[in-house]
């Protein structure tokens, strides 16, 4: 084929995609926007209060719906060369001309409150909805119902239910700020009466309800029966309600709240089947909606002992940084109690230490508490009846057998009965209100050890139960459904990448599906009914890999994302993520 202009093109070919230059949109946008800095080719100035910015009103209907509607509707505006509006907030519309021309907005702490209910009016969804981010980021128990009330008169319906379901779930924290102090009783009885409250105990939501009356007692006092209607006492102690609730003269001096005491003595008097038929709203438990979890692994060797603290996010699936430890620490155990982090124990690269660290993720930091009876590295601990374990280990000379716990309440520890037999190396578990030491190393006869035995604490007595059916020094321990899961380990130069899981009900140890890796010395925990296997070494490297067991399908599966460094004698922890 011969073009007009004498060019051969060949006939017959298919025809070639149009031609695309991506950033066409970008540099035209640049360009009206010099064109607007400058008034040119503008056909209408947008006034609020003083301020007058010129614009071309193609752009602003372009971008956004309520211009779009003011410039094409036959309205008088449609015709104006001059647009007063009226509750739009000046530097507001600046940014949002600029925005809109630009398509970009910072938004700050100081600017958010003005540039969202803007952004709403001329109907700006992107600014709202950075907005509504931008809030929900800054989200504390201090300034939670603030953002909620604000959430609620603009009608951003996401960050009204997150920011309530944020105050739900850090109850306890909000009602130690003055917002909580400066609601009114209607508020306050709607927080109150919510089934998701997550609280410890009743006895916080009704000292929350004393405190906010006698915050300004003469005005709040009358609202107290209206209140007490909404706090369950019946789900509080014997001991609480005679010591406390009967006490408080705001409940002696008033019928309704003496009434709704006596129901609670009452429903304590009750047998178990005549409880469980006696409901009224107060008798009803409280159903929180959990926090999102995060996986936090804490220390161990990289190849030495380090601080270093990771934290995987399960909805996300990324792993980041949060606050180091204090000090080095590798081969120390970790417990979970009352959202708290406890490092226990453990190496810091020169000597075993008896020291505790505790980490409080809503605010990132560590703390020391009181140290330990006796120094132990390549400890077991768990949680068990409110108090924190620390089992076996080995103090730089000799595998230890004793066992101490820790109260928080009276900041000390307490030695406890010692187990049968020294276990350095120890993985541990709590099942049934027993807590169970598997499998270690000895020391004395240098053996890794098969025997496992559990801690009655009513007894104050260790009991051997049935052994593995190998030796596991350096083993994983989790549980699952009710059932203690040992994971890898090592006998001597073997390094294991099998799994076995005891059943208490039938006192017998069985083999599950191995895992990928072999792996000693690994983090090992459970959630949302699955086992994680966290790092560990294979005998020549550290793992920075992390491997998942389903028991329904008895199957392993790798993690895709690896944790930002190998590390072996990490601690492990699963806890409710800081929103």
């Amino acid at each position: 084929m011969m073009s007009d202009d004498g060019l051969h093109i060949p006939g017959g070919l298919e025809a070639r995609p149009a031609y695309r230059n991506p950033q066409h949109t970008q540099k035209a946008f640049e360009v009206l926007n010099i064109l607007r800095r400058q008034s040119r080719l503008c056909d209408v100035v947008l006034v609020a209060d003083e301020l007058e910015t010129p614009a071309h009103k193609a752009v602003l209907a372009a971008c956004s719906p309520y211009f779009y509607a003011m410039f094409t509707a036959d309205l008088s505006e449609a015709k104006a060369d001059r647009i007063v509006l009226q509750e739009v907030d000046p530097k507001a519309l600046a940014l949002l001309i600029d925005f809109v021309y630009t398509s970009e907005v910072q938004v700050t702490e100081e600017n958010v409150q003005i540039l969202l209910p803007a952004a709403n009016l001329l109907q700006l969804v992107e600014v709202r909805d950075a907005c509504c981010d931008f809030l929900q980021s800054q989200l504390h128990p201090s300034n939670c119902l603030g953002i909620r009330a604000f959430a609620d008169l603009h009608a951003c319906t996401d960050l009204l239910q997150y920011s309530q379901t944020y105050t739900e779930q850090h109850f306890s924290e909000v009602v130690q700020h003055d917002e909580f102090l400066s609601l009114l009783p209607s508020q306050v009885c709607k927080l109150i009466s919510c089934d998701r409250l997550t609280v410890q105990t009743e006895e916080q939501v009704f000292e929350a309800v004393i405190s906010w009356i006698k915050h300004d007692l003469p005005s709040k006092e009358e609202y107290s029966a209206q209140l007490m209607e909404h706090v369950r006492l019946p789900l509080m102690t014997q001991e609480y309600l005679v010591q406390c609730v009967e006490e408080e003269p705001l409940i002696k001096t008033n019928s309704e709240c003496k009434d709704f005491l006596i129901e609670a003595m009452k429903y304590h008097l009750l047998k178990g089947e005549q409880k469980s038929m006696y409901r009224t709203p107060r008798t009803n438990p409280r159903t929180p909606i959990g926090l999102p979890k995060v996986l936090l692994v804490i220390g161990g060797q990289a190849p030495k002992a380090i601080r270093s603290v990771e934290c995987y996010d399960f909805k996300e699936e990324k792993w980041y940084q949060v606050a180091e430890m204090p000090s080095r620490r590798c081969r120390c155990g970790v417990a979970v109690l009352n959202g708290l982090v406890y490092a226990v124990g453990g190496f810091n690269g020169s000597l075993r230490v008896r020291t505790v660290d505790v980490y409080d993720p809503s605010k990132d930091t560590w703390s020391s508490i009181a140290c330990m009876e006796a120094r132990r590295s390549t400890l077991g601990a768990a949680v068990l009846n409110g108090l924190i374990y620390a089992v076996g280990g080995f103090d730089g000379s000799s595998g230890l057998n004793s066992v101490e716990c820790f109260d928080v309440l009276l900041n000390e520890w307490k030695i406890v009965a010692p187990m049968s037999t020294r276990r350095s190396s120890v993985g541990v578990g709590v099942v049934g209100g027993l807590l169970y030491a598997v499998g270690g190393y000895d020391g004395a006869s240098r053996h890794c050890l098969s025997s496992v035995e559990c801690y009655n604490p009513e007894m104050d007595t260790w009991n051997p139960v049935a052994e593995m059916s190998c030796r596991r020094s350096g083993a994983g321990v989790g549980v699952v459904d009710g059932l203690l899961y040992a994971v890898g380990g090592h006998d001597g130069p073997l390094v294991r990448n099998s799994v076995e899981v005891y059943n208490p009900d039938t006192n017998a140890w069985n083999k599950v599906a191995n895992m990928h890796l072999c792996r000693r010395n690994a983090g090992v925990v459970s959630h949302a009914g699955l086992l994680y296997v966290v790092g560990g070494d294979d005998g020549s490297s550290n793992l920075g890999s992390v491997e998942v067991y389903d028991q329904k399908n008895d199957t392993w599966t790798l993690l895709s994302n690896t944790m930002m460094m190998g590390r072996s004698y990490a601690g492990v922890a699963v806890i409710d993520k800081c929103l």
